[in-house]
């Protein structure tokens, strides 16, 4: 690969090079950027390390550049980055780093182009290609990085039980960069890991969750996840999902592994979408199974209420993993919750009213559920697995009719909470949790239609089986005036 005459392609390097000649300092470009340009992956970041200060490095840039360009220094890292067309630069001088055993915070010194490249994580990151003059275009590549991108493997430059022990986060981006590229873990390397893996302990959540979520984002994110169980990783980060593995057998009945099932219908979501939250529903969806698994004579294993279970583990396991507690928590919290249903619609037959209560506690979530239920659809055998995907098919099919018909999907029944406690002059409390519940239910089962004087008749006949009554009347020309325009009272 003639990296010079690649580089001369993109003048930025042409602008690095002059910068940093002018400042009579050697430069590089290295890391990640290099292993991309080999592998012909895209990369907009580009790591600059020279020999001396990098802040003065970007100034000159900046300089070269035009007015327009800002450089913003981080003095603290002695670091600089600008911005230049879609492009990320990112300079520092070269450095040698030493750690204390409890902190992943280094100790940092000047250094040369070897300290540097000695600190990087792995091989593949650490090859650089030298901006100078002299030798510009020259690959610097001094642990055969470019043989490990050969060979597919992760390997580290130093010793692995030095580099994971420096910052044990490299653990988690050893297994993320396997994910990412589909390669090995060089041996040592692995078992380093293995032996280390509670070092883990010392790194904030918040950067193991982003290792994590970008080994749940990998093509194929079932390797990443069997390689951190396999290395003892996952069970220190996350126990609850290694509680899913293994079988247990009674009177000659087993149960799937629910580990490698979940596994599956994670890699099947992943070939349907690149959607990071309908992913970790996917990872979510049996979270509880062993925690509800029953064995009876007559059926045998049973998880009954698992996905109710579940749903009520997410925020949980979201607040404790550090991933948001918001929209896409609730998102994951719903497709939990249903996963089971469609599945059992094609099991049982379906009703129009089963079809628009899906539909309607779905919302906007419909079509991730659909992806998510197809993919939980999984068997060694093959022909089981055809016979429900052809089920699947026609609940899919009714499911888009009714939507279309009933326009359910902005669902919400005509009579709100408000209403009910301006009628019978009652606070927020369960029997205004009750009515409104059975007035959705009577309007999704077409006993009455989603219109304000049907259903008010049916929300009085409601309220008196609960001894209420109405005190104040609520006529068409009020609900068309003060209720119909308001939001509905959620959770009253």
């Amino acid at each position: 690969m003639n990296f010079k005459e690649i580089l001369n392609k993109e003048s930025i390097f042409r602008v690095l090079s002059d910068s940093a000649g002018e400042l009579g300092l050697e430069s590089y470009v290295i890391g990640g950027y290099v292993r991309d340009l080999i592998l012909e992956r895209p990369n907009k970041d580009i790591d600059v390390v020279c020999i001396g200060s990098g802040i003065a490095l970007a100034e000159k840039v900046s300089e070269k550049l035009g007015k327009n360009i800002h450089v913003n220094v981080f003095k603290n890292f002695g670091t600089a980055q600008i911005r230049y067309n879609d492009l990320e630069i990112e300079f520092v001088g070269a450095r040698k780093e030493s750690y204390r055993r409890e902190s992943r915070k280094p100790i940092v010194e000047d250094g040369t182009l070897e300290d540097d490249q000695n600190r990087r994580d792995f091989t593949i990151n650490a090859m650089g290609i030298s901006l100078s003059a002299n030798n510009f275009g020259e690959l610097i590549d001094p642990f055969d990085g470019l043989g490990d991108l050969k060979r597919k493997l992760i390997r580290t430059p130093l010793d692995p039980s030095i580099t994971f022990s420096d910052d044990p986060l490299r653990m988690m981006r050893a297994i993320r960069f396997a994910s990412q590229l589909g390669f090995d873990i060089d041996g040592a390397a692995f078992d380093a890991i293995s032996q280390m893996k509670d070092r883990i302990g010392i790194v904030s959540q918040e950067r193991v969750i982003d290792e994590l979520n970008k080994i749940v984002l990998s093509p194929t994110p079932s390797y990443g996840f069997k390689l951190l169980f396999h290395a003892g990783l996952l069970k220190v980060i996350f126990p609850e999902f290694c509680e899913l593995q293994g079988t247990e057998t009674m009177e000659g009945r087993g149960h799937k592994d629910n580990f490698y099932h979940t596994l599956q219908v994670l890699d099947n979501v992943a070939v349907k979408s690149k959607d990071l939250w309908l992913r970790w529903a996917a990872i979510m969806h049996d979270i509880a199974k062993p925690a509800t698994k029953r064995y009876h004579p007559k059926v045998g294993w049973t998880f009954h209420g698992h996905e109710e279970l579940g749903a009520r583990w997410v925020p949980n396991l979201f607040r404790k993993l550090k991933l948001p507690l918001n929209e896409n928590m609730r998102m994951v919290q719903k497709l939990v919750r249903l996963h089971l249903r469609p599945i059992a619609l094609a099991k049982n037959g379906v009703t129009d009213s089963a079809l628009r209560r899906l539909i309607v506690e779905a919302g906007e979530d419909l079509q991730s559920l659909l992806v998510l239920c197809r993919a939980d659809i999984t068997s060694k055998d093959p022909n089981k697995v055809r016979k429900y995907l052809a089920n699947y098919d026609k609940v899919e099919e009714l499911l888009i009719e009714v939507e279309e018909r009933d326009k359910l999907r902005a669902f919400q029944p005509v009579i709100s909470g408000e209403i009910i406690m301006a009628t019978f002059d009652i606070p927020p409390s369960r029997e205004v949790g009750n009515i409104k519940l059975a007035v959705r239910e009577a309007i999704l089962e077409c006993i009455v239609p989603n219109e304000f004087e049907p259903a008010y008749q049916f929300m009085l006949e409601e309220g008196a089986k609960l001894n209420l009554k109405p005190v104040k009347m609520i006529t068409f020309e009020e609900f068309e005036s003060k209720f119909s325009s308001q939001e509905i009272i959620e959770n009253v």
